[in-house]
C-alpha cells in the first residue's frame, strides 16, 4: 500500500499514532482536533468499529468511490475530493510578512476558518504541525498549515484567505512557506482540495502540484433511534 493510500488510516496508525482514538479496525482523531476518522476497510466490519468509537459524532472519512453507508447510518455530506501531490525536490521561495501563529490566535484561525471552508477545524487542529498567517493592520487575513503526517509526507492543509483580501498572492505565499517547511523535513508535501474548487487547483497546479487520485469525503453519523 502506498503511503498516500487511506492516508487518514496511515495517519492514525503510524505517524499520528499518539493523537488517534481506536477501537477494533477504527481510528480516528479526537473530534477538538478534528473530525476526520478512518477504518482499515470500508467494510460490514468496518462501520461496526466505526460505530463503538464514534457514538452520535459526526466523522468524516475519505473514502476511494461513492458509498452509500449500511443500515444505522446517516450520511450528512459527500463530495468527490482531489488529491494532489507535489512533483518538485526544491524548496520554494516565498515572500517575507509570514508569522508563526501560536495557540492565542487560536480564535482567529476559526473564525478565519469557519468564514472560508477550507475544511475541517477544530480548537486542537493547530496541534497537527505547524500554522503559519499573514496579518494586516494586525487582523489574520490568511493562513495555511500541516494536518495529516504519513511516511514521507505531510499535508498542507487549511488553507485560506478571507474575501476582502484575495487576489494578492497570500495563499501562495504560504504555502511555499509551509512546504519549505516540508522538503526540509526530507518529506513530499500533498494535499486536498474540493474538486469543483477551480480556483485552488489551478494555483496548486502552478505550485507544482499534480493530480494522484480522486477521493470521496463522506461525513456519516449514527442513525437516531
Amino acid at each position: 500500500m502506498d503511503a498516500l493510500d487511506n492516508v487518514i488510516w496511515q495517519a492514525l496508525t503510524t505517524r499520528q499514532a499518539d493523537l488517534a482514538e481506536s477501537y477494533e479496525s477504527a481510528r480516528r482523531f479526537p473530534p477538538s482536533v478534528t473530525t476526520l476518522g478512518a477504518f482499515a476497510e470500508a467494510t460490514q466490519a468496518g462501520y461496526d468499529s466505526l460505530a463503538g468509537l464514534v457514538g452520535n459524532d459526526p466523522v468524516a472519512l475519505f473514502l476511494d468511490s461513492p458509498r452509500t453507508p449500511p443500515s444505522g447510518w446517516t450520511q450528512v455530506a459527500a463530495l468527490p475530493l482531489l488529491q494532489m501531490v507535489h512533483d518538485g525536490s526544491e524548496s520554494p521561495n516565498h515572500a517575507g510578512g509570514i508569522v508563526e501563529l501560536t495557540q492565542n490566535d487560536v480564535p482567529e484561525m476559526l473564525g478565519l476558518t469557519q468564514l472560508t471552508k477550507p475544511g475541517p477545524f477544530g480548537q486542537r487542529t493547530r496541534e497537527l504541525g505547524s500554522y503559519l498567517g499573514i496579518r494586516k493592520n494586525g487582523v489574520l487575513v490568511a493562513m495555511a498549515g500541516e494536518r495529516l503526517r504519513v511516511p514521507g509526507h505531510t499535508e498542507v492543509s487549511a488553507v485560506c484567505t478571507h474575501p476582502d483580501h484575495l487576489g494578492r498572492g497570500y495563499a501562495a505565499s504560504l504555502m511555499r512557506a509551509v512546504m519549505q517547511r516540508i522538503r526540509d523535513r526530507g518529506e513530499r508535501p500533498f494535499l486536498h482540495v474540493r474538486h469543483d474548487n477551480e480556483r485552488a487547483i489551478g494555483l496548486y497546479r502552478r505550485l507544482g502540484f499534480r493530480d494522484r487520485a480522486l477521493l470521496h469525503l463522506s461525513v456519516v453519523r449514527r442513525s437516531r433511534q
